[in-house]
């Protein structure tokens, strides 16, 4: 339960709000003066969600100069603590100079119960979204700060989505274990397996990357492999194969799916022992090569049907990294379009919204080829939406009535659920004040959580 400091020197005022609060199941703590209440903070720390003070606590005084100097000194130790002012004594000057300060509110005694409560859990509600929101906040911060101490390769994002990616591929590299990399075409897998080369402790060895996809079928093997002469039409001389260029490095083996039956049971024998034979060749060779491999195929239902092998997939996915499409990580939108920019140009706000609406079937690729295409054509030094060549369902509606869209009692009700029933947490996530969401609640008659 959330806990409330209550300073006061009048027992029976303590009293009187500890009831209060334990009707609406509040904890409270209570101190009767200023030295009191700061050592109960110091003492409590973290669990004090909310303080409420007197303004005066020597008798026949009624300046407020001991509460001003009280709530001056616990915002100096808990800058983040809401402080409601409570005095019998209202001073409006004073009043309006801590609520610029920092109060949250400055009610008079006797105070109105139901508007004293309201406030109070809007306060708490606000603090335990606000708590949330810095945790993440934190741990997003946390984590790309250690990122920094990884070659990322250049690589562009902004989107937690992405970056757990990126932390759990350098968190891999330094394994000498195969990773798999799943997600549709161009969403940037190849990226990611450079960026395990790139901090392996192989990354000064050689990366090889062969596209299973790319290549017939009667092609891949000798690709992999390599051939002696003659080993089959059009084999004049002896070529090497992408596993002994890979010796002592990485083979990034994209669209693996699409290998053939016969060049799975040759690769799940390499990855096994690090040994094989040339097309056309009896000679065995032996090579150390890290294989990281890609797909956008769903291998289990291609083990089902009998095209996979299945102790190959196991073996190539001793680490999987997922990499959502492009729409499952809007956040790396923008950043990667100004990035494809160069700072050529610049994007007006049409232009990003349209950008953060389209769903991006072709992924990174297609932002790419958008922006390059864009940047070329755009007649400024600025790309509006037209620049953009986008179809035009893809494009948001601009303006006023694009901001004044009205929630009906499905959003509400849905945004209140994803926000674990905190009213602040899901009237930011709608665009509206507090207070505005709980005049459209109990119009629509929608309970509060």
């Amino acid at each position: 339960m959330p806990t409330v400091l209550i300073i006061d020197d009048n027992a029976a005022i303590a009293i009187a709000l500890e009831v209060l609060f334990s009707l609406h199941d509040i904890d409270t703590l209570r101190a009767a003066s200023p030295e009191e209440g700061l050592a109960a903070l110091d003492r409590a720390g973290a669990t004090v969600d909310l303080v409420i003070q007197d303004m005066n606590f020597t008798a026949d005084t009624t300046s407020g100069e001991e509460g001003v100097a009280l709530f001056r000194a616990i915002r100096k130790r808990h800058p983040d603590l809401p402080v409601i002012l409570l005095t019998a004594w209202t001073h409006l000057d004073a009043a309006v100079d801590l609520i610029k300060a920092g109060a949250a509110d400055y009610l008079a005694k006797p105070w109105n119960d139901q508007r004293l409560i309201a406030t109070v859990k809007n306060l708490l509600e606000l603090g335990q979204a606000n708590r949330v929101l810095r945790q993440r906040l934190q741990g997003e911060l946390r984590q790309r700060r250690e990122l920094e101490q990884y070659d990322l390769r250049g690589m562009v994002w902004r989107d937690p989505a992405t970056e757990r990616v990126i932390h759990l591929a350098c968190q891999v590299a330094r394994a000498d274990v195969p990773v798999l990399i799943s997600g549709p075409n161009g969403t940037g897998k190849e990226r990611i397996a450079e960026i395990i080369q790139a901090n392996s402790p192989v990354r000064d060895g050689p990366f090889v990357v062969l596209n299973c996809g790319a290549l017939p079928a009667e092609l891949i093997e000798a690709e992999l492999f390599g051939a002696d002469a003659g080993a089959y039409t059009g084999a004049s001389k002896a070529r090497e194969g992408k596993f002994e260029a890979a010796d002592g490095g990485t083979l990034f083996l994209d669209e693996i799916g699409n290998l053939p039956l016969a060049g799975q049971m040759k690769l799940l024998r390499v990855l096994e022992t690090g040994r094989f034979e040339r097309l056309g060749s009896n000679r065995e060779r032996q090579v150390q090569v890290r294989v990281v491999s890609a797909t956008n195929a769903d291998l289990p239902a291609m083990i089902r049907a009998g095209t996979f092998r299945e102790d190959l997939y196991y073996r190539l996915n001793v680490i999987e990294l997922k990499l959502p499409p492009l729409a499952g990580r809007p956040g790396d939108i923008l950043p990667l379009a100004r990035h494809f920019l160069g700072g050529a140009k610049t994007l007006r706000a049409d232009a990003e919204a349209a950008l953060l609406a389209h769903p991006w079937p072709g992924n990174v690729r297609e932002l790419k080829n958008v922006m390059a295409r864009a940047r070329l054509l755009a007649a400024g030094s600025e790309i509006g939406v037209a620049d953009l060549g986008l179809p035009p369902a893809a494009v948001a509606p601009a303006g006023p009535a694009a901001t004044d869209a009205e929630p009906d009692r499905d959003a509400i009700s849905q945004a209140l659920a994803r926000a674990n029933g905190v009213v602040a947490q899901a009237a930011a996530d709608l665009g509206l004040s507090r207070q505005a969401l709980y005049r459209r609640m109990e119009r629509l008659g929608i309970g509060r959580p």
